[in-house]
């Protein structure tokens, strides 16, 4: 049952309304002045408050400010017994859901008042659900129980705290970002700010008047001073994403800044001090990059102080039905539905799927899902692409001819061959440990 709070102290008028309010069953709570109503809304869960402009003790256009500070989700309709536009414009603007005028628009306060109940359950699910996305940004909220993932909280866990260089590694769209954002919220520069910039998304000259900023004149267009993220990531977090895009001249200068923490804007001849923590993120093999010349390879030992390898989804097939409810839940509060269910057949082309883009395809492929269904989903509401996908096992089986199951083969002979051990089989295999283990799980090798 939802509850109703009326302000208003003509007191037979509130009466009045209360009853009409009860029999559509509504709870109804009086107050007859803005500081019992404030008090009252601080006290009681309530969803819609109708409130007086005149009252003896305020404003009920002041009041809408007030109700929204202590309880944003509430939604405020403002009843008047003259129209008054200036006060109808002042109203919207302080947030409130709409202004009426008593008694002629008596006819309207009742659908009014469903209507700001439905966007007020609306905005209740997309906070629960935002909750949980926004603490996306925690490791708490990160969707998945499979060893892989695990693995890779862990580590970000125990560094978090440390002010060390991270470098993220991993495919596209497995969730560097996330884990980026986890390790600056778990660290001791949590209050500050954190800086995301991805180095595949601009040209040089623009990514390194972004990074470093410029001075006023350093170049036609530059009409005024910028701050870099740089400057702007000072005393924070800077978040580099696919760093291996970065041309090397700007490699270069971005070593000299770890190094000294020292930087010069374009333009400028004396240098800028920044104190920030670096996590870099990439899809590429640096080391391999660094190998052939196209990455630094002194900006490679001074990113790889600590990497995490994040798993691609294919290799923790147990946390995509749990993504797929959390993704479902989501998509459906935004979209005003009642949360969607989905076929056993429907999660079975999920879950035998390859995702090249991991987790960012699987939630845009639900996205889509959820807009063309309206009570279960189902296969055909599936791209094309992944409707025709042949499995890539069948029935626990990998296919004989498949690289997956010649992999799963040679693993085993190797484990095999080192008895079992598997620090020795991770090195006869020139894999790391966490690799190893990853590929045990995914093949199910004991």
């Amino acid at each position: 049952m939802k509850t109703i709070l009326i302000i208003d102290d003509e007191e037979k008028l509130r009466a009045l309304l209360a009853r009409i309010l009860k029999s559509e069953g509504f709870d109804v709570i009086e107050a007859g002045d803005c500081k019992t109503g404030l008090k009252s809304v601080e006290q009681n869960d309530i969803d819609v408050v109708l409130c007086d402009v005149k009252l003896p003790d305020g404003s009920g256009v002041d009041m809408v400010s007030k109700i929204k500070q202590k309880k944003p989700q509430l939604e405020v309709i403002l009843l008047t017994a003259y129209g008054n536009i200036t006060d109808g414009v002042q109203a919207m603007k302080s947030g409130a859901f709409d202004y009426i005028v008593k008694g002629d628009d008596n006819d309207k306060i009742i659908p009014l008042l469903h209507r700001a109940i439905e966007k007020v359950q609306l905005q209740k699910r997309v906070k629960e659900l935002e909750k949980r996305v926004d603490d996306k940004f925690s490791f708490q909220a990160i969707i998945g129980k499979s060893k892989s993932i695990q693995q890779a909280i862990d580590l970000a866990q125990k560094v978090a705290p440390n002010d060390t260089n991270v470098l993220l590694t991993g495919e596209t769209g497995t969730g560097k970002e996330v884990f980026a954002q986890g390790i600056h919220l778990a660290s001791q520069r949590s209050g500050k700010t954190f800086v995301a910039l991805n180095c595949s998304a601009f040209g040089k000259d623009i990514l390194e008047s972004e990074l470093f900023g410029y001075k006023q004149g350093a170049f036609t267009g530059a009409n005024k001073d910028k701050k870099g993220l740089i400057e702007e990531a000072n005393n924070g977090t800077l978040f580099l994403d696919e760093i291996g895009e970065m041309p090397l001249e700007l490699q270069a200068k971005l070593l000299r800044v770890l190094e000294t923490n020292e930087f010069i804007k374009l333009g400028d001849t004396k240098p800028t001090k920044s104190n920030f923590r670096l996590i870099a993120a990439t899809n590429r093999d640096l080391k391999v990059e660094s190998e052939e010349k196209r990455f630094r390879s002194d900006l490679y030992f001074r990113l790889n102080v600590f990497q995490i390898t994040l798993p691609p989804l294919r290799e923790r097939v147990k946390d995509i039905e749990p993504l797929l409810q959390f993704f479902v839940a989501q998509f459906s509060a935004k979209m005003n539905k009642k949360t969607l269910t989905y076929s056993d057949e429907f999660l079975k082309k999920l879950e035998t799927y390859k995702w090249v883009g991991n987790i960012r395809e699987l939630k845009n492929v639900i996205e889509r899902a959820v807009i063309l269904s309206d009570d279960q989903l189902e296969i055909d509401s599936l791209p094309f692409e992944i409707q025709q996908s042949e499995p890539t096992a069948k029935n626990g089986q990998l296919s004989a001819f498949s690289m997956e199951s010649i992999e799963k083969l040679h693993i085993q002979k190797v484990l095999n061959y080192a008895r079992g051990n598997k620090a020795e089989t991770a090195r006869l295999l020139e894999i790391g440990i966490a690799t190893l283990y990853r590929k045990l799980e995914e093949y199910n090798i004991h």
